[in-house]
């Protein structure tokens, strides 16, 4: 466990990061998780310095070309740049052990180059969990990183980003006065939620705008229930998904019992502004209409790949179904969407997808904290990369602002159309 304050001398604080660090370092199995030995001659091997376990020890075989790193690594500069930082920072009094430390495995983490692999702090951790159980205060809106800009993915409906205006594929330029370029997910995240009742400034971008404006929003509670189903007027079943969830299952298995009751002419399956969820999620709401087959294919590389089936009930398969999709539409919900095109179970009405079909796992750390990795790439059952090329509509309906502002929906108008064989 990590102390909840380094009290120690420097030397025996060193020795307990070091073992923190290494251990990270040396986590790599998919499934097995972080694995932390306990008091064994192991333990006592890490500590002591003169062991060398990565790689041979520095210069001693070989010397670094000037333009390319070695492959070895003299993990005693770490802690050189540590008391470096400690002894001659002009403000080293500031300096906090806890936050240095978490800092650094940022850092660590970062190197990826990956937007979507990140380390969370204990706080920003327990907050992406309040996020899939549906419960957290703040806006109400999913972002993303999109052609390196922080963008709205989703606002939430009748939270308060959508009561501000903010719209799905908004550029979000500040916070706060912030430039928000160099921020990665969680962090925007972090700044961008606060205690209900507060506000937050948005500096945002839209095609739309002649020049950036500031959206204040005032934060609230957010609670977000994930499926919502209504018969509309042309007796065709709606079903609308927001997250992909911890109540999604439940509440889409009572929609599907609601619309075999009410037999509909038709189902519209809304996933706009979907930002994705829980893989296995999406699989049981792909096996209402898929009996059996793959569902999507997770590849960690050429040799290695996963198939994921479908869970043979398809107890929807029999109903037209139009699925609507927008540049909100993320993850999980492309999942959904690329399946069920790929299969000819459905049509697909409206935008170009988000793109975002990579996979993260999601690893535990002793104090709270967590490590979000992305370990692998969704592809549909015809091999096509979420990721790289989104999924592309059968039928292609833009909404616009002027739509927006007069309340048109022509991407639902076109669904009806379709299922109503016009």
């Amino acid at each position: 466990m990590i102390p909840a304050e380094f009290k120690k001398s420097p030397k025996s604080r060193r020795k307990v990061i070091t073992i923190i660090i290494v251990l990270l370092l040396m986590s790599a199995s998919f499934y097995g998780g972080i694995f932390i030995s306990q008091k064994t001659n192991i333990d006592e091997r890490l500590v002591n310095k003169d062991s060398v376990f990565l790689g041979r020890v520095l210069n001693k075989y070989e010397t670094a070309q000037r333009e390319n790193l070695a492959r070895d690594v003299d993990f005693n500069m770490f802690w050189q740049v540590w008391e470096m930082l400690k002894e001659k920072y002009v403000d080293k009094d500031t300096l906090k052990d806890k936050e240095m430390f978490y800092g650094a495995l940022r850092g660590l983490v970062n190197s990826a180059g990956d937007p979507y692999t990140v380390f969370m702090n204990p706080v920003v951790s327990q907050e992406f969990a309040d996020d899939m159980k549906g419960t957290f205060e703040g806006i109400g809106a999913e972002v993303g990183i999109k052609g390196e800009i922080l963008t709205v993915i989703a606002p939430l409906a009748d939270m308060p980003a959508e009561a501000a205006g903010l719209k799905a594929g908004d550029k979000i330029l500040k916070i706060n006065g912030e430039d928000t370029s160099p921020m990665t997910i969680d962090e925007a995240v972090g700044k961008i939620r606060g205690p209900k009742g507060t506000t937050v400034t948005l500096n945002v971008w839209r095609e739309s705008f002649d020049k950036p404006q500031d959206f204040v929003i005032t934060r609230s509670t957010i609670v977000v229930k994930s499926v919502t189903w209504s018969m509309n007027k042309d007796k065709l079943m709606v079903i609308k998904i927001s997250h992909f969830n911890d109540d999604t299952a439940e509440l889409f298995d009572r929609a599907v019992r609601e619309t075999i009751k009410q037999n509909p002419k038709g189902i519209i399956l809304d996933l706009r502004n979907d930002p994705g969820g829980y893989l296995e999620t999406a699989i049981e709401v792909a096996s209402e209409w898929i009996e059996e087959g793959v569902v999507v294919t997770e590849k960690f590389n050429e040799e290695k790949k996963n198939e994921y089936l479908a869970r043979g009930r398809a107890r929807l398969q029999d109903f037209k179904t139009v699925v609507l999709v927008n540049e909100g539409s993320a993850s999980a919900s492309e999942i959904v969407a690329g399946a069920l095109k790929d299969l000819g179970l459905a049509q697909i009405v409206g935008a170009k997808t988000f793109g975002k079909g990579s996979v993260q796992e999601l690893e535990y750390l002793p104090d709270g904290s967590s490590l979000k990795i992305t370990v692998a790439k969704w592809l549909t059952p015809k091999g096509i990369n979420i990721n790289d090329e989104g999924i592309m509509p059968d039928a292609e309906v833009n909404l616009t602002p002027e739509d927006y502002e007069a309340d048109k929906d022509p991407q639902m108008e076109k669904a009806i159309q379709t299922l109503n064989g016009n």
